[in-house]
């Protein structure tokens, strides 16, 4: 029987980081050196899936397993646990979050609800009593911004509807205006954060992503530029010198024939 592929790759990470005639790049990587291109690469394959090309999904997804594969043969080497531990762990948390799926637990209606408690009770047993404690740190701000908001909701820390948070918004906007007016730099680094959380607040509770929504808000940005430098470009016309009530005429005539 041929061997898995998934066993011809670790075969492949073992002899990278094999001491004598491994690759000193692999070799010299450690956990913290390895993080940015994790990062990197799950958000690549963000990026795939944004553009629906299952062929780059494959090639990014591979990517994205060789950093776990990575990650767990440094702990293998440490005696920690190893790929096959990562692969029963995630299996094990998965049977065990899914009670009424494996187990004799009542089917849920809210299954986002129902993990979240399992996940709670997780934590309280860890003793991590803390209901924000294991958010990340790494994840992009905005989007731990909205994932602290519904952490906070959970335990009742919210607003009762989205126009309790859209007059947050309003709120958070007067006192931007304030500290701009007052010319105070730090005041408006702080209340623009303010705002910004307010604004995770409000999209939560229109049961939209707010990460999702910036991501698509600049493509149709950058389409829509594209647009406009093409248009200069056939006019003969210079960006840099172009007049105001010109970019306004030209961002018109792009957004007429890029939609979305």
């Amino acid at each position: 029987m041929s061997e898995r592929p998934i066993d011809t790759l670790l075969q492949i990470m073992r002899r990278l980081r094999d001491p004598e005639r491994g690759c000193p790049w692999d070799r010299a990587q450690s956990y913290a050196s390895l993080a940015p291109y994790t990062l990197e690469e799950a958000c690549e394959v963000v990026d795939v899936l944004e553009r629906g090309d299952r062929s780059a999904l494959r090639d990014e997804l591979g990517d994205l397993l060789f950093q776990v594969v990575f990650l767990s043969e440094l702990a293998r080497e440490e005696g920690v646990f190893d790929f096959e531990g990562v692969a029963a762990a995630i299996g094990e948390k998965l049977v065990r979050r899914h009670p009424q799926v494996f187990g004799d637990a009542p089917r849920v209606e809210d299954a986002g609800h129902a993990w979240e408690a399992i996940k709670a009770g997780e934590r309280a047993g860890r003793g991590e009593h803390g209901v924000l404690d294991d958010v990340p740190r790494s994840l992009p701000a905005l989007s731990r911004a909205a994932k602290l908001g519904k952490r906070a909701g959970r335990v009742g820390f919210d607003w009762p509807d989205a126009r309790g948070a859209r007059e947050k918004v309003g709120e958070e906007i007067r006192e931007l205006e304030l500290a701009v007016a007052a010319g105070d730099s730090a005041a408006m680094q702080e209340e623009l954060g303010d705002l910004l959380l307010a604004v995770t607040s409000w999209s939560r509770h229109l049961k939209l992503d707010p990460e999702a929504s910036l991501r698509r808000a600049n493509a149709k940005f950058e389409a829509r530029f594209a647009a406009m430098e093409a248009l200069a470009r056939r006019r003969g016309l210079v960006l840099a010198e172009l007049s105001a009530a010109a970019w306004e005429g030209l961002w018109e005539e792009a957004k007429a024939a890029v939609q979305s």
